[in-house]
């Protein structure tokens, strides 16, 4: 137990101001991140204002996703027009009543375990605006048994499509000249 006096030494009061000061800086980080998040006929967005992009992310709420979803090529958000141009980290992660999706000719990227366990995931077109797959994007998406890489890619992921046991058919261009470890693993 602390007596009296060591309450008010300069030492305590600067340590105890670091901790409160630490716990307000990730209050406020965590403030402007859910904040940045819009809402938008069923899907969140993170927006670019100075470049007018948006990126689809997660639902802050762990909805999950089902059927078919279409994403749209650009949003309007308070009278602006954004391009949605990637596919955010774990956006989609393990809504596994979703079925099918419809990616836009705007999207570049496609992030980190954007549909992994997305187990009903059965069908998915990646337009030739896309560049990378990110690392375990699709994986244990079992339903998806052949997909086609658009000769747009570059690079697929590290695990992009482990897991992945019903795959029978994969196409990939020349112009992938990366293919991360396991990038297919336990694909039978």
């Amino acid at each position: 137990m602390r007596q009296a006096t060591e309450w008010f030494t300069p030492y305590f009061i600067l340590k105890l101001m670091k901790k409160k000061i630490s716990i307000l800086c990730l209050l406020m980080v965590f403030t402007m991140t859910v904040m940045a998040q819009t809402l938008v006929d069923g899907l969140y967005y993170n927006l670019n204002h100075s470049e007018y992009t948006a990126e689809i992310v997660a639902d802050p709420n762990n909805i999950n996703y089902g059927g078919n979803i279409v994403i749209p090529a650009s949003i309007s958000v308070d009278g602006a027009d954004y391009s949605v141009t990637s596919i955010g980290a774990s956006a989609f992660g393990s809504c596994s009543g979703l079925t099918s999706i419809e990616i836009p000719n705007s999207v570049t990227s496609i992030g980190d375990d954007a549909f992994h366990s997305c187990s009903g995931l059965t069908s998915i077109e990646i337009p030739n605006s896309v560049t990378s797959i990110g690392e375990s994007a699709f994986n244990f998406c079992y339903g998806l048994t052949s997909i086609e890489i658009p000769n747009s890619v570059t690079s697929i992921g590290v695990s992009a499509f482990f897991g992945c046991s019903g795959l029978t058919s994969i196409e990939i261009p020349n112009s992938v000249t990366s293919i991360g470890y396991d990038a297919f693993g336990f694909c039978n």
